[in-house]
């Protein structure tokens, strides 16, 4: 009696737990992700007792934007900026290393540089969704709401279709470019440029966006060294050349300045959203002919820096500061930018000097106050400077100081240290605004947390009362959570996650096979070596993290250099699921079931094929461009299409066998079907380099499925495996690591719901495998102990639960305590993020509803 009374209160706890995660990850967030005061309206001229605004030297600008275009690609010796490094040389330039803050993706970087402000981490979710409006600019105050309302002339943008879902209607003439499609090099750009010569020759605009993409899908592709880099900075500073010579010899374009600069960098990998130096290090270049009369010269091209700190290094949101003085408009009201002093020589009059400084640091006064005073305003702000209680009121009493100082004394007689200090202030005030972006809900954050601890205790109970083994089978679970737990509050840990899952699931794998040696065959040991070599070959696949991210891997030391090599392995995988296939359909006529699984493999290898020519067209050699001749016609879509809707009309098959039949003797076949089935989906999913991987998988699958394992030994085994394998098909805890490149199979435009379930399945394409090969362990663990259907999932799901809950738990609590750390932007809240898509899509979808709905499948 009291076994049946437990058994239903630990279930409805279980189902208790998984219902409270999402709630504890919304509350946590909410009061985690900042939300920056927002000043409303346009910004208009402060009246000062300096006299009008100071005369701007431009009156046009062309603002040029080279995704991923980091500093040591246009500044050092080697670059295909040549043009651009003999501008600089001859002062018609002036060169800058532009920091970018993290996220360091298209849609965050945009909005810093044009409201000057630092922008939501909302943005880099929101910048994977090309359906989204949410985040658009157009009610804020920007350079170009400000140059728009000028009226001298109109708005014109060619390029990333970014900032026409930032700007809608703000454009008087645009065409747009999709920035995801990253296999194109050439059309993504020509489609830009092809625009430029008419708008040159045009004089009705007075501000002209491009934004080229091909050289980040380049770095996305074969990384900063790849062979199409150099001439790809070549074609981008041919466009430099063309821009500078019609400045030259067309008269309305001789007050037109043109600023040429990257969104953010890219790591030694090509990727990037995360904070390495090589990510956040863009160039940033002020091109005119009038330059000339304020520049200093500087060495052309510069020494090699490790950490791309070329030149000068200033904020990229001092950018709307600068640009508001230059091209005479007042400094966007969010703006949290620096005037750079570099152009102050343009304006000889101290009084226009005192001016510029004055209207800056005034605009960022307001911000200061509204955050700190809650005035939407904050002119009210008046903090007691005797006994400063706060960084923030130190910096208004810093200010009032500097101030008075100004208004004792007339603008012809102020010094050159004023004006330092009145740019030493602007840039205190900057950090301070920038590295705090807005408090923290405490008390939101406490919920979140009390949600997490109280579906850790549940889920915890759950497996106490759930898990009929003795205590000491769970000894390595726990040993793995509480450590896995205590990693989390270390920026280097996080960011090189991946050794502590490699590591344990070799130990893990060495464990089972020490354990088994004394009933082991000599088969089954062999097996076991095979399997800790896969291990090791698995953990060497692709070098992923932060601080080795370009190092030398098997697939860019062995794979993809021997193309022959990589295809072998491909048909091997592909041959090994099409036998798998094969022998699961042993029910059916011979004939049949060896055309379909005939079929089905044929599609997928022709898919494979082209969408690799279009990919990575030199890996396709021999043997295989003679293939990719050989099927030439269908489109990528139509042959995506073809694989999923044949690997859907498979499916009946044993879906029928299992659920209309339910016909015992094959029901581990008709799970094994669709376990294949889903292997071939995953290959489809999965980059060509990372095929391979999944005979790996398969040969570490085939061992454990060899061992007498008990639930809980292969929930650890699931767990680890899961872990293990997202970052050895290249996963990461960084935004960067998130691959796109088969986000759009099968689909035509953009649709939310299934480009969001493939971007999935492309990044967990094997975590999600080993939930189904954990759903055939489990079957076949039920079978041999001849236990009822319900313990075996119940006490699968309340070991993982009881993962999911406490480590969510520890990652909250070390953001919390590490929230004024200085790697919590960059660090802790992508990996944040990445445990939101671990709870909810890897855990509640896959592990609980799809692998739940496997076990049912082969149970019932």
């Amino acid at each position: 009696m009291h076994r049946h009374h437990v058994l239903p209160v630990s279930t409805v706890l279980l189902v208790a737990a998984n219902f409270l995660i999402p709630v504890a990850i919304v509350l946590f967030a909410i009061g985690f992700f900042p939300y920056k005061p927002f000043l409303p309206g346009l910004a208009e001229y402060q009246t000062l007792e300096y006299g009008p605004p100071p005369k701007a030297p431009f009156d046009r600008l062309i603002f040029m934007v080279v995704d991923a275009l980091r500093s040591d690609f246009v500044y050092t010796d080697g670059s295909g900026f040549e043009f651009t490094q003999g501008l600089i040389s001859d002062g018609a330039a002036i060169p800058f290393t532009a920091h970018a803050t993290s996220p360091t993706i298209t849609m965050p970087r945009i909005k810093a540089i044009t409201t000057g402000s630092t922008p939501s981490f909302l943005d880099a979710i929101l910048n994977f969704d090309e359906a989204d409006t949410s985040s658009t600019l157009a009610a804020q105050d920007t350079w170009l709401a400000q140059m728009k309302a000028k009226n001298t002339g109109k708005l014109v943008m060619y390029g990333d279709d970014t900032w026409l879902k930032l700007f809608p209607g703000v454009f008087d003439r645009a065409d747009g470019t999709s920035s995801f499609f990253v296999s194109d090099f050439t059309e993504v750009d020509n489609n830009v440029t092809r625009h430029v010569p008419d708008e040159l020759r045009n004089d009705d605009w007075n501000t002209m966006v491009l934004h080229y993409l091909g050289l980040d899908h380049i770095g996305h592709k074969t990384g900063p060294r790849g062979p199409n880099m150099i001439p790809k900075q070549r074609e981008m500073d041919g466009i430099v050349r063309m821009i500078y010579e019609a400045m030259e010899t067309q008269p309305h374009l001789e007050s037109t300045l043109l600023v040429f600069c990257g969104d953010h960098g890219m790591n030694d990998a090509g990727n990037h959203g995360a904070s390495s130096p090589g990510e956040t290090s863009p160039a940033l270049v002020f091109v005119s002919p009038k330059l000339r009369s304020v520049s200093k010269p500087v060495k052309v091209p510069a020494d090699w820096i490790e950490d791309f700190q070329y030149y000068n290094v200033v904020e990229q949101s001092d950018l709307a500061p600068t640009l508001a003085a230059l091209l005479g408009f007042p400094v966007p009201k969010n703006s949290l930018g620096s005037f750079i002093l570099d152009f102050l020589p343009f304006w000889p009059e101290k009084h226009d000097k005192l001016q510029i400084l004055v209207q800056n640091a005034k605009q960022i006064f307001d911000i200061v106050a509204a955050t700190y005073s809650g005035s939407s305003t904050g002119k009210q702000y008046r903090p007691d400077c005797a006994h400063p209680g706060s960084l923030a009121e130190e910096l208004v009493c810093e200010w009032q100081d500097i101030s008075q100082s100004a208004g004792k004394t007339s603008a012809d007689d102020l010094d050159d240290d004023w004006i330092m200090n009145a740019s030493k202030w602007l840039s205190k005030a900057q950090t301070l605004m920038s590295s705090m972006a807005s408090n923290y809900d405490m008390s939101m954050l406490a919920y979140g947390g009390s949600v997490a601890a109280l579906a850790s205790i549940a889920a915890i109970y759950a497996v106490a009362t759930s898990t009929p083994t003795r205590a000491s089978s769970l000894a390595p679970f726990v040993l793995i959570t509480l450590l896995y737990g205590i990693m989390m509050f270390a920026s280097s840990y996080v960011e090189e996650e991946q050794h502590f899952w490699y590591w344990s699931t070799s130990a893990w794998l060495l464990y089972l096979a020490i354990r088994s040696t004394s009933k082991a065959t000599r088969e089954s040991l062999m097996l076991g070596f095979v399997a800790l070599g896969a291990m090791r070959l698995t953990r060497g696949w692709n070098q992923t993290g932060q601080k080795f991210a370009g190092e030398p891997d098997i697939v860019t030391g062995f794979v993809a250099p021997n193309p022959i090599l990589l295809w072998c392995l491909v048909v091997a995988t592909y041959g090994m699921v099409s036998v798998e296939l094969f022998n699961s359909l042993r029910n059916v006529p011979t004939a049949i079931s060896g055309s379909i699984v005939a079929g089905l493999t044929t599609s997928a290898i022709s898919f494979k094929l082209a969408f690799t020519n279009e990919d990575a067209p030199e890996l396709v050699i021999g043997l295989a461009r003679t293939l990719v001749n050989i099927f030439d016609g269908p489109s990528l879509v139509n042959r995506a299409r073809a694989v999923f809707l044949g690997l859907g009309l498979t499916s009946i098959y044993p879906l029928y066998n299992l659920v209309v039949l339910r016909a015992k003797a094959s029901k581990m076949d008709a799970m094994r079907t669709l376990h294949y089935l889903y292997t071939m989906f995953a290959l489809t999913q999965s980059r060509v380099t990372n095929v391979p991987l999944f005979l790996l998988f398969q040969v570490i699958y085939l061992y454990l499925s060899r061992l007498d394992l008990g639930v809980a030994e292969i929930t650890v085994s699931s767990l680890l495996l899961q872990f293990s394998s997202f970052f050895a098909m290249g996963g990461s805890n960084a935004i960067s690591g998130v691959d796109l490149s088969n986000a759009y199979n099968g689909v035509s435009g953009f649709n939310i719901f299934a480009v969001g379930v493939l971007t999935f399945i492309s990044n967990w394409a094997a975590p999600v495998w080993w939930t189904s090969a954990s759903a055939l362990l489990l079957l076949q663990s039920r079978q041999s102990a001849e236990q009822g259907g319900g313990p075996v999932y119940r006490q699968h799901t309340a070991i993982l639960t009881a993962f999911v809950t406490v480590t969510l738990g520890f990652v909250m609590i070390a953001c919390t305590a590490l929230r004024t750390h200085l790697f919590i932007w960059t660090v802790f809240s992508p990996k944040y993020l990445y445990s939101m898509a671990w709870s909810l899509g890897q855990h509640l979808i896959i592990n609980v509803a799809f692998g739940g709905l496997l076990y049912w499948l082969g149970s019932i």
